[in-house]
């Protein structure tokens, strides 16, 4: 059974991607929907199982992108960051970008 995280976790996630990393939201769709040109994303959502985001293509349409956590299911708030980390270097990895340093 997938875990689902409580009203504050996904808000409080949420809130940090959508305002602080968008620049990350973008790369990670792009790396999710090879050959599409993702302009700008979302994340939408998560739970124990993987993350959501909305990409807008250049052609003005929208796509839900699900996106497996790389380390399997997760139960705990914590975990999502390890795992949102993941992802994003796993997308630097399959668009040929340099990462930047992790705090």
């Amino acid at each position: 059974m997938t875990h689902q995280f409580d009203a504050d976790a996904i808000a409080g996630v949420l809130h940090h991607m959508n305002a602080d990393h968008t620049d990350d939201n973008v790369l990670i769709t792009r790396a999710f929907l090879p050959g599409s040109e993702v302009v700008s994303a979302t994340m939408g959502g998560f739970d124990g199982d993987g993350g959501d985001w909305t990409a807008t293509l250049s052609d003005g349409r929208t796509v839900e992108v699900r996106v497996p956590w790389p380390g399997g299911g997760i139960t705990e708030r914590r975990e999502v960051r390890r795992e949102i980390v993941a992802l994003y270097d796993q997308a630097c990895r399959a668009l040929g970008v340099e990462p930047r340093a992790h705090d």
